[in-house]
């Protein structure tokens, strides 16, 4: 099912319609969604890339938007569509000891999660059904999905066809440390004052 998908979105990136296929998919990943809209995001830079920071710009304000649905079903459908949502992502037995501890370091979870291939729709449900105040969500996600879209955006318009080979066979290993970097900033610049 998910190669399907991946094909179907492959396919998608080089529809006549391809912005608004990655608007909704962008928006839909973030509450729902299996594929992350990079799939589209990296073709759709390499065929156009004097568009490659509106392509990134689309996906960042979708995303943020799909995350507010996905904090509307932890927060008002967690016990019947929040739950199936976990239990697909494997995260249903785990969730209430995630959430125990989820509020005191929600924002930096909220960044890892949208910068790094950690299921940012399991990360918005809990903030949903935690309570998370939603514009600690929202900032978090600005920031954390501006900067991994605008990354791919900026090194796929910059070097083309060879970064995105290296991209494909890296992702989760580059942003992961990407955001534990950018993680890390914020806690030594906090520990620090």
């Amino acid at each position: 099912m998910l190669k399907r998908l991946y094909d179907w979105m492959l396919d998608k990136a080089g529809h006549p319609q391809a912005t608004k296929w990655l608007a909704g998919i962008s928006f839909a990943e973030s509450s729902f969604f299996p594929i992350p809209p990079d799939v589209m995001l990296a073709p759709m830079c390499l065929a156009k890339p004097k568009r490659a920071y509106w392509y990134a710009f689309i996906c960042t304000v979708s995303s943020v938007l799909g995350a507010l649905l996905g904090y509307a079903i932890g927060f008002f459908l967690f016990e019947t569509i929040g739950i199936a949502i976990l239990d697909f992502y494997g995260m249903g037995e785990k969730f209430d000891t995630f959430a125990q501890n989820f509020n005191e370091q929600g924002w930096i979870v909220v960044l890892l999660a949208g910068f790094t291939p950690l299921p940012f729709k399991v990360i918005t449900i809990a903030a949903g059904s935690t309570a998370m105040p939603l514009y600690v969500l929202i900032f978090a996600a600005i920031i954390a999905r501006s900067a991994r879209f605008f990354l791919v955006a900026v090194l796929l318009a910059k070097f083309g066809a060879p970064m995105k080979d290296w991209i494909d066979k890296n992702f989760a290993l580059a942003t992961t440390l990407g955001g534990i970097l950018f993680v890390g900033g914020f806690v030594a610049v906090k520990w620090l004052l």
